[in-house]
């Protein structure tokens, strides 16, 4: 199994999730757009200030999402079984 990689956009402030839960459609939406097989994207609510939306690729086509996207950061996702 490839490693995947989510690419993670971070919100801050009192709109934190509102922006984070918005800039999930457009990661979806993109994700159509390039007819990309994983689907996979989110918004988590961290705190009453602090959100992320995230978007999960393949490692091998990270760095083409990344300078495409500009995400804030990284991290290998692991899925919890």
């Amino acid at each position: 199994m490839n490693r995947q990689i989510k690419l993670i956009w971070d919100f801050r402030g009192q709109a934190a999730a509102k922006t984070a839960e918005h800039h999930e459609i457009h990661l979806k939406e993109f994700l159509d757009k390039e007819n990309y097989i994983l689907k996979i994207t989110g918004f988590e609510i961290l705190n009453e200030m602090y959100a992320i939306a995230y978007l999960v690729v393949e490692e091998a086509d990270m760095i083409i999402f990344r300078d495409a996207l500009r995400p804030h950061r990284g991290e290998v996702y692991l899925v919890e079984s």
